[in-house]
């Protein structure tokens, strides 16, 4: 059995909870790391996976999701609250589009090959909700993953990863979740949603003990 606990987190990156939920976890890992190690790797979702190539006009898209911008306002004051309290400063008003992420996932699924993963999602949420960037572009995923040192520009141009994508999305859909943030820890334990630091500390505590008493019984037989 290996000493490393797998966390698969299931996120699209025009999903603000996710950034949120990202920050949460990273600060419940902090806390944790003398008690295991940890493997996060992130899975594609698409919370608009109909949407144009090219994306759509965010107000536009904004008022067909929410019924108007008013609901809309009503859910931006409490992701404001949570973004204040994890350091993320939201600049929803430079949004001009909301995309079609498929692209953004493929780049994702080919960082994780190339090493880079967590570096380039942390730098495509900063690039789209603290910017405004077009992560449907490929110019703007080219940018994006060249601030956190991967060179993608060859391919994106390509279609490599296509079906992989294709096929961790299918195997998300078959776990159930309909919604994200999903966090799987070990394969096993599932947590929905930008869950409180302390909840994440609890789930991860439980999971580093079921590891360690399997182990022991392991040893025992």
């Amino acid at each position: 059995m290996s000493d490393t606990i797998p966390i698969e987190i299931y996120s699209d990156v025009v999903c603000p909870w996710c950034y949120v939920g990202k920050r949460r976890l990273e600060r419940a890992l902090e806390r944790l790391q003398d008690r295991g190690r940890f493997d996060v790797s992130w899975r594609p979702f698409e919370l608009n996976p109909t949407l144009p190539k090219d994306g759509m006009a965010r107000l536009e898209y904004l008022e067909a999701k929410f019924g108007s911008l008013d609901s809309f306002r009503i859910m931006e004051e409490r992701l404001l609250e949570a973004a204040a309290e994890e350091g993320i400063p939201f600049a929803f008003d430079k949004i001009a589009k909301t995309p079609n992420t498929f692209l953004a996932h493929r780049l994702i699924w080919y960082a994780r090959k190339a090493g880079y993963q967590d570096q380039v999602v942390e730098s495509l949420f900063r690039g789209y909700f603290e910017e405004g960037a077009d992560v449907g572009s490929l110019p703007a995923l080219a940018e994006l993953a060249g601030r956190a040192g991967l060179e993608a520009k060859a391919f994106l141009e390509g279609d490599e990863g296509s079906a992989e994508v294709r096929a961790e999305e299918l195997a998300g859909q078959r776990l159930g979740i309909r919604a994200v943030p999903y966090f799987l820890l070990n394969r096993a334990y599932g947590l929905s949603g930008a869950q409180p630091v302390e909840r994440f500390v609890s789930a991860l505590e439980h999971v580093v003990a079921q590891r360690s008493a399997a182990a022991d019984a392991a040893r025992r037989r």
